[in-house]
């Protein structure tokens, strides 16, 4: 039954009711008691607050059902700021909403008891109610709209906070540490050239437990992190890009490390790489791509005879890196190639005919011997292949 059908005197007279009514101190006094004890979070907060927000919301409801049953500016301007104070506050929108709806049930339990002992027709009491439910939810839903814009807002300049902090500390700028940072421990530097945010957002919490044991963000346009304990094998993602760490130092030795870290990034990336590498098992990569001209040097001596352009002797080449890598062992090396130990020993052969040196040396300088050649062969396989006037490859 509408409102219009009742005794337009009966339905004033309960507009002037709900007026008294809800300017009672008793009233609000009790509505901002039941939202207290109805939610834990918001009891924690000054009383003075939560009776601030009430009288604002109880006000704006009332204005809006005396008019055309929408609420106003001013009660949905309330309910904006006690969505926003609220998520400022650390209060979840679940809590906030729980201390709501207790006081919007305990109000509204009043008006009808209020309105059956002045006699208000039961149709005028249910019409009222029907009201300030559609009033109550357009309140709900602009208050938790502004709370989640406010918890994306501050999670947004927290984020970057953190970030400028952690980029300050990887530069060697002087900070003091926010937490969950420790001055009094010491930290893992690791670098990666992942710069899409969306992917290293996905990775960041892997990294840093959450967030509970360290710092991460895109620093100098790739992801970075401080983390105090490397994550554990077997829980970075299956294809993780190639991610470098360093060994756990003090937050006043980090920045050397991240850059010595960034450098070992560039020197491994070549190698195609992927996953967790520590800084320490890339020292040779990272050392030899810091001198590029003398890899090349290297390559122009040891591997003179061949061409780059020939497929045969890039064979050659690949065969000889990969009996290197795995110890100058031909099984190992011929299982990793897919071949027959016997193809390995012949293009071994032919690589030490044709170069007129030996790939593995058996006096003093071995360890320096086989350390050029991993140089020069990985130099000349990465250089590009000459071609000919003609657009074709030399032959052979």
């Amino acid at each position: 039954m509408e409102v219009d059908e009742v005794d337009p005197e009966q339905a004033a007279g309960f507009l002037v009711l709900l007026q008294e009514r809800t300017a009672d101190p008793e009233l609000l006094e009790a509505t901002v008691k039941a939202a207290r004890d109805r939610s834990p979070l918001v009891a924690e907060l000054p009383e003075e607050e939560t009776r601030r927000h009430t009288r604002a919301l109880i006000e704006g409801a009332i204005e809006a059902l005396m008019g055309d049953g929408e609420p106003g500016e001013r009660a949905l301007r309330a309910a904006e700021r006690l969505g926003s104070d609220r998520a400022r506050q650390g209060v979840p929108v679940a809590a906030l909403l729980d201390g709501f709806q207790a006081g919007r049930s305990h109000l509204v339990r009043i008006l009808i008891d209020d309105g059956l002992a002045h006699g208000v027709p039961a149709e005028l009491l249910l019409e009222s109610v029907t009201r300030i439910d559609a009033i109550t939810t357009a309140l709900v839903h602009r208050m938790v709209h502004a709370h989640r814009v406010t918890e994306l807002e501050l999670a947004r300049t927290t984020r970057e906070g953190r970030v400028q902090t952690l980029r300050q500390l990887l530069h060697g700028e002087p900070v003091t540490p926010p937490a969950p940072l420790d001055g009094a421990v010491a930290y893992h530097c690791m670098v990666s050239d992942i710069s899409d945010p969306r992917v290293a957002q996905r990775l960041e919490p892997v990294l840093t437990g959450g967030a509970k044991s360290g710092l991460s963000g895109l620093v100098d346009g790739t992801l970075a992190a401080l983390v105090a304990r490397l994550p554990a094998p077997g829980t970075l993602p299956e294809g993780t890009p190639l991610l470098v760490a360093s060994p756990a130092v003090p937050l006043s030795e980090v920045a050397e490390l991240y850059r010595l870290a960034r450098r070992a990034l560039r020197g491994a990336l070549p190698y195609g790489l992927h996953g967790l590498r520590h800084l320490t098992e890339l020292a040779l990569m990272t050392a030899t791509a810091a001198e590029p001209v003398l890899g090349r040097l290297l390559a122009g001596e040891l591997l003179a005879p061949l061409s780059p352009a020939d497929a045969f002797h890039r064979e050659l080449a690949e065969t000889a890196l990969a009996y290197l890598d795995h110890g100058a062992r031909i099984e190992p090396t011929a299982a990793a190639l897919h071949v027959h130990p016997n193809t390995v020993k012949y293009r071994l052969r032919r690589l030490h005919a044709l170069t007129g040196r030996p790939l593995v040396s058996e006096a003093g300088d071995a360890v320096p011997h086989t350390a050029h050649w991993w140089w020069a062969l990985h130099t000349w396989l990465r250089t590009p292949p000459a071609v000919s006037r003609d657009g074709t490859p030399p032959g052979r």
